[in-house]
């Protein structure tokens, strides 16, 4: 009686393993699964510029910002969905929230959960997103926030406006010429900004490209 009982309950711990293995890859699949949004699918990354913004609407000068900021940070053909290493994910509904293993650079041996066009972190997304998303979900502490290409374009927008969250006006900044030195306010929060600790090979373009998005965004 004794060893039916255990085999009863071997079987039992075992069936609830496999079905919450199914469970997990259920779930995942929705990170790693190939039918990405569609958007832009035919655009090639160049030295020149950036894809338009999910956004409709609002200041080009900001507009351009953004644009310049995905050439360094996201400038790939789906930079909604990409998170760190080139990895895409395609559930949006919410921030991936997935640490990956940074393999270069000065953090390397940490992880981080960088996503999307302007490759926020979880916390950071959070953070933001509770002063800026336009549509939260639910109600008092329990909102969530969802993480679609318009939203990540509108929290972005909405933070760089801001002039009480940077200590200086962006958009009067950049009516006046002055973009070197907001790329140097930005680069401690995007660090590949020219000014910060990770630049890269669109670094030194980026002036240009901001002037380039500028003549997109103002025609």
């Amino acid at each position: 009686m004794q060893q039916k009982t255990n085999l009863i309950a071997n079987l039992g711990i075992k069936l609830s393993l496999v079905i919450g293995l199914f469970f997990v890859l259920f779930n995942l699949q929705g990170y790693f699964s190939p039918k990405r949004s569609q958007f832009l699918e035919s655009y090639s990354p160049t030295i020149n510029g950036t894809q338009p913004l999910a956004m409709k609407g609002g200041d080009p000068y900001i507009r351009a910002l953004m644009r310049t900021i995905t050439a360094s940070e996201a400038n790939v053909t789906q930079p909604y969905h990409v998170i760190y290493g080139n990895k895409y994910v395609a559930d949006l509904t919410r921030h991936p929230e997935l640490c990956v293993p940074i393999i270069a650079g000065p953090n390397v041996g940490n992880c981080t959960t960088a996503a999307g066009r302007y490759q926020m972190l979880d916390f950071t997304w959070a953070e933001k997103a509770k002063s800026y998303h336009p549509d939260p979900d639910g109600l008092l502490w329990w909102k969530s926030y969802s993480f679609e290409p318009e939203y990540q374009d509108a929290v972005v927008y909405g933070w760089l406006k801001d002039s009480q969250a940077w200590g200086v006006d962006i958009p009067q900044l950049l009516r006046e010429g002055k973009v070197e030195e907001v790329l140097k306010l930005l680069s401690g929060t995007w660090t590949s900004l020219g000014y910060g600790i990770e630049t890269n090979s669109m670094s030194k373009y980026l002036p240009q490209i901001y002037q380039n998005m500028l003549q997109e965004e103002l025609s």
